[in-house]
């Protein structure tokens, strides 16, 4: 059976750090991407990483404060997100190349506030 799930999510203070994680199952990914959501606003891409090669990419707003890392063996991928704001409080969203189709997961909410 085909699952894509977010996990990790939750309340953080300013400044704080989280771990996200996007585990796989039951297909092969070729890339995933991390995505999130805030409150009346656009969808935004955030990071992606192939699965062969591990090649990454940051959009401006994340670079330098985000990670993003996958374990093949686990078929997981995370986001490491440090130096956390009150404006990346949004709901995250992994989704996954596989082939010519994307899936994405249900999502995980992260807060930043004190």
């Amino acid at each position: 059976q085909l699952r894509l799930v977010e996990s990790g999510g939750g309340l953080v203070q300013p400044g704080g750090s989280r771990r996200l994680s996007c585990a796989t199952s039951g297909f092969t990914y070729n890339a995933i991407g991390w995505f999130r959501q805030a409150p009346g606003k656009e969808r935004e891409g955030l990071s992606c990483i192939t699965r062969s090669g591990g090649t990454t990419n940051y959009a401006d707003s994340v670079k330098g404060r985000f990670t993003i890392s996958r374990d093949n063996a686990k078929n997981t991928v995370y986001l490491q997100m440090n130096s956390l704001k009150p404006e990346d409080t949004a709901v995250y969203y992994c989704n996954a190349l596989a082939g010519p189709t994307y899936y994405w997961g249900q999502g995980t909410q992260v807060t930043v506030s004190s």
